[in-house]
């Protein structure tokens, strides 16, 4: 099983989005919140599972996506992931790399 460190970076990026969906419904805010950390959980079983991110150009950055955001994770080792960062799939990638 594939250990998953969070990043700062990505904390508080899910934090953001917490707070912001929270404006509107804490209800929902909830529950996307627990959408994307039980997507994440994927990853402890199959690490390749996502997509490489078009924007960077190295295969141990990949992504899944759930609803409309994208998470951002780096293939460390073969038993270690790091979440980078949790990104609304509307917004521009360069901006932030």
């Amino acid at each position: 099983m594939v250990r998953i460190k969070w990043l700062i970076s990505a904390q508080i990026d899910l934090q953001e989005i917490h707070d912001y969906i929270s404006l509107d419904s804490k209800r929902y805010a909830k529950l996307q919140v627990e959408r994307i950390y039980q997507k994440i959980q994927i990853l402890k079983f199959q690490p390749l599972i996502g997509k490489q991110v078009k924007e960077i150009k190295n295969t141990a950055i990949r992504e899944l996506a759930e609803g409309n955001y994208r998470i951002i994770y780096k293939i460390v080792s073969y038993d270690s992931i790091h979440i980078l960062m949790i990104h609304h799939g509307a917004r521009d990638l360069s901006k932030r790399i």
